[in-house]
């Protein structure tokens, strides 16, 4: 009886494609296999000063690292290994002279070093090798490269009237800098470190990103409440969207790894709006928490990350489903978010 019946089990799940020893126990002394880490999430809290550390496997935060100024732009190194903050006075016309970039590494999560990278520095990015950074310094109207083997700031660069967001091509040639007061984005030629081009935007841009190829760059227009799309081989403007009616007040974007979806954070509206990247035609609109401002994605584009300045949270968006399945409470006004894996 116990034979036939296991011959009836054996039928079916070869029917099925699945072999019987797929559902036996691990053999004695087996161990199952954790990854070697899960991906971690470094979020900047503008309010608590503070950065803290998310596992995004577990969906909780791990560690809190204390930076002592105002932390905004935040950004991981090529390699993973260190994390990279913007810290600034609260109040410019109080100034401590404590303004730089600080260097936390990953593995300690200690902040190891700090970099000088302008005035008032808001948002920044680290080229491809590693060796430079480039820093908006928002009270001066300049950008400032950074040298980071030497830690010493090279001459600044007179860009836009206060200058915010920041991104940097694929192949690490061009930097743009968006200037909120003056609409536009300014175009710099890493190999000459020299502004080659300032192209009107609409009204008060604040972030920017390329797509995977650098062929196209994505800039977000906060009062126009519109996505710009410029032609990044010839530093021109191809069209403008608007996102959420107009009225999301769009700040922070990110592109798929594919290239395919654009996702934009709208800090009025509460909501991430996808973008079908050919069309520019919205895809979705999910509800996260309240003034999403810093957006990231995970290394396989399956999640996207906001950070929620008014519900001091970490919304977690599913990009398969396209919605929220998730948040994660963080500190006082949190900012921007980089992930590691």
């Amino acid at each position: 009886m116990i034979q036939r019946r296991m011959r009836c089990i054996r039928a079916g799940l070869a029917a099925a494609g699945i072999a019987l020893n797929a559902l036996a126990p691990a053999a004695a002394g087996a161990q199952l296999r954790a990854p070697a880490h899960a991906s971690l999430a470094f979020v900047s809290n503008e309010g608590a000063r503070s950065v803290s550390v998310l596992d995004l496997t577990a969906r909780r935060v791990i560690a809190t690292i204390a930076v002592g100024q105002r932390p905004r732009g935040i950004q991981a190194s090529p390699d993973g290994r260190r994390i990279f903050v913007a810290l600034s006075d609260e109040h410019p016309n109080q100034q401590t002279g404590r303004d730089g970039i600080a260097v936390i590494d990953v593995a300690t999560r200690r902040v190891v070093a700090t970099y000088p990278a302008g005035s008032d520095p808001e948002q920044f990015v680290v080229t491809p090798d590693g060796r430079r950074l480039y820093s908006a310094n928002e009270d001066a109207g300049t950008a400032t490269a950074t040298d980071l083997s030497t830690g010493r700031a090279g001459t600044a660069l007179v860009v836009g009237i206060e200058p915010e967001g920041v991104a940097i091509s694929p192949d690490g040639r061009w930097v743009y800098v968006t200037a909120e007061t003056s609409n536009t984005v300014s175009v710099i030629d890493t190999r000459r470190d020299a502004v080659v081009a300032n192209v009107l935007a609409d009204l008060r841009p604040r972030a920017a990103a390329f797509s995977p190829d650098g062929r196209r760059a994505y800039v977000t227009n906060e009062i126009s409440g519109t996505l710009v799309e410029m032609d990044a081989r010839k530093h021109v403007v191809r069209r403008s969207v608007e996102i959420e009616g107009g009225l999301g007040k769009p700040v922070g974007v990110v592109v798929s790894g594919d290239a395919k979806r654009l996702y934009v954070a709208n800090g009025a509206a509460n909501r991430v709006t996808v973008l079908d990247a050919a069309s520019l035609k919205p895809v979705a609109s999910v509800r996260v928490g309240g003034r999403p401002w810093g957006i990231a994605r995970s290394p396989d584009s399956h999640f996207v990350y906001t950070a929620n300045g008014t519900t001091g949270d970490v919304s977690i968006v599913d990009t398969r489903s396209n919605r929220e399945v998730g948040r994660v409470k963080v500190g006082a006004r949190p900012w921007g978010i980089a992930v590691v894996p």
